[in-house]
Parts: structure tokens; sequence; C-alpha cells
């Protein structure tokens, strides 16, 4: 199993990006998928996560209204559209994937730096 992310980059505050997360080796409509984020010398949080079909969606409150998350089954990829970006959204992001008959991501894919100047 492999989790492929990509997309982030260095923008300007009131900026977007689009980050995508490839997957490979997964059932993949079975997976729900998730996004994190790290800053430094922070815990990892909680971005966002879609459900395999991509019918049901979840946001962190930090990121409501401003971010969204899709999925293309086809192409077992995920991707985390990022807009109106602020100095506080600079992290590194991950993505993540949970069997959906389990409560934990068990396959991780490596961080993307996203960092947001003022």
């Amino acid at each position: 199993v492999q989790l492929q992310v990509s997309g982030g980059g260095l923008v300007q505050a009131g900026g977007s990006l689009r980050l995508s997360c490839s997957t490979s080796g997964l059932t993949f409509s079975v997976y729900h998928i998730g996004w994190f984020r790290q800053a430094p010398g922070k815990e990892r949080n909680f971005v966002a996560t879609i459900s395999g079909s991509g019918g049901t969606t979840d946001y962190g409150d930090p990121v409501k209204g401003r971010f969204t998350i899709s999925r293309d089954n086809a192409k077992t990829t995920v991707y985390l559209q990022t807009n109106s970006l602020k100095p506080e959204d600079t992290a590194v992001y991950f993505c993540a994937a949970r069997y959906f008959m389990r409560s934990d991501y068990n396959y991780w894919g490596q961080g993307t730096q996203v960092t947001v100047s003022s």
C-alpha cells in the first residue's frame, strides 16, 4: 500500500493550493481518506475526511468553509482544495487511509509542506 502526497508549496495569504493523495494497493472505495496536518512543535491535527463513496465529508473547525475534500475513485486519488489560506495553515500535510470498519487510520503517506506567507 502506498499513499503519495503532492501539491504543497509556498503561497501568500489568501491564496490557494490543491493537494493530492494518490494511492495504490488499496481497495480504494472501501477506505475513508483523511487529511491531517502538523505544524512545527505542535501535535498533528485533523483537517478533513471523506468516506469511500465520497458521499460523506467532515472538516476540522479551523478549515471549515475554506477547504474542500473530494475523491476520484477511478483515479484512486483524494484531493484537498485549500482556499483563503492563512499563515496559521502553515504545516506539513499528510493523508491517511482507514478501512471503513475501523476507527483508526492504518496507512499514512509522507507529508507535503504548505507554507503560507503573510
